[in-house]
């Protein structure tokens, strides 16, 4: 029983930590728009998350090597960002893609938040008895 309940919350702790994690390489990205040389990064949320939840083939051992040591901050595996056309410096960094990226991830970081609240929710109105509404 305890298990189902923490299923959900710990799939969207997982979750909000990856979001945060991409938060922070597309900060990164955006931090380094004019340094030359620099090549955007990022990564599939959907398959860091697969791997970090265990839902894909050899769940465990691909979570440890995607998101490192348990308990510690999630890094999934990075690439590099496809440009979207070339610049005489060699910059990859696309502030138009990279300021929508941001803007869709911290949307999504936010609806996750609230998953997040409203599971905690529901369990604390569940344990309530009658006689305490």
């Amino acid at each position: 029983m305890i298990s189902r309940l923490t299923d959900s919350l710990d799939f969207h702790a997982q979750a909000l930590s990856l979001r945060a994690e991409r938060q922070r390489v597309i900060a990164g990205n955006i931090a380094n728009a004019d340094t030359p040389g620099y090549q955007a990064r990022d990564f599939d949320f959907a398959a860091a998350l697969r791997a970090a939840t265990g839902s894909s083939r050899g769940g465990d051992d691909i979570a440890r090597n995607v998101m490192g040591t348990p308990g510690l901050r999630p890094e999934p595996a990075l690439r590099y960002a496809v440009p979207s056309q070339t610049s005489l410096d060699s910059n990859s960094v696309d502030m138009d893609r990279e300021r929508a990226v941001f803007a869709d991830n911290a949307v999504k970081y936010e609806s996750t938040l609230r998953f997040i609240s409203g599971s905690v929710r529901t369990m604390l109105d569940a344990m309530k008895s009658h006689n305490q509404a």
